[in-house]
């Protein structure tokens, strides 16, 4: 006889293969706000390294990734490194791990200030799914080897983008809720900053026309929501 999550796992399945587009679930309890970066402490421009997907990598967007506008909304204090390889998963047992890519090589090479880490849209693909109970430890094992580099970075872990109706190429929803938890109960044990994503874009299905990838809109939404959690700023003073 199937377990009470069974049943539940399989509703939510159903829900979203049937679910209109544009329609998700319920937004997860909004994360603790993020300490902002001390911008008086550094005397050169703060270097901040953006690890992630095709989602970080601007796939959708165009020339508007989300790392680009976060540079251009943090200003001349800040140098913003674009780290996303589109189709990478952050278990090592996935399709595509991004441990095994020239980004991850070239991002510790940065000598980051500050990490960001937006990796899972992929994981949520039934190929990758299988291996999800070694998510939390190989995402601990990329935080830790930031951590451990001579430039000491702060490293910051975000809940990754919400997923419209039934998704594309397997990536959905269900699965992404069920990250999220994993990614906070990493981000405690840690002492990490949590950058909610997923809260920045839920609600607005236009961002994400392909249902997956956030066009330049939504990767502005995103831009927004980082900002927010390095400066403790709404907006860019004037």
């Amino acid at each position: 006889m199937p377990s009470l999550r069974q049943l539940t796992a399989g509703l939510l399945g159903l829900f979203f293969l049937t679910a209109p587009v544009g329609l998700v679930l319920a937004e997860p309890p909004a994360a603790a706000p993020a300490k902002p970066v001390a911008v008086q402490d550094f005397p050169e421009p703060i270097r901040v390294a953006c690890v992630g997907d095709s989602i970080t990598q601007g796939v959708g967007a165009g020339a508007n990734s989300y790392p680009v506008q976060l540079g251009k909304l943090l200003g001349e204090k800040w140098k913003v490194g674009n780290f996303g390889v589109s189709g990478t998963t952050m278990l090592k047992k996935g399709d595509n791990p991004y441990f095994k890519q020239s980004a991850f090589t070239n991002a510790q090479g940065m000598k980051p200030n500050v990490v960001i880490i937006m990796l899972g849209t992929n994981d949520t693909k039934p190929q990758n799914w299988k291996s999800k109970e070694d998510y939390a430890a190989d995402y601990r094992e990329m935080v830790e080897t930031f951590q451990k580099l001579e430039s000491k970075p702060r490293v910051y872990v975000c809940r990754p983008c919400p997923v419209i109706a039934n998704g594309n190429w397997g990536i959905n929803e269900p699965n992404v809720l069920e990250l999220i938890p994993v990614i906070d109960k990493l981000a405690a044990e840690m002492k990490l900053d949590v950058i909610d994503m997923h809260a920045a874009l839920a609600g607005h299905p236009e961002f994400i026309p392909d249902r997956v990838h956030p066009n330049a809109d939504g990767a502005g939404a995103m831009a927004k929501a980082a900002f927010r959690a390095l400066t403790g700023k709404d907006e860019p003073a004037k």
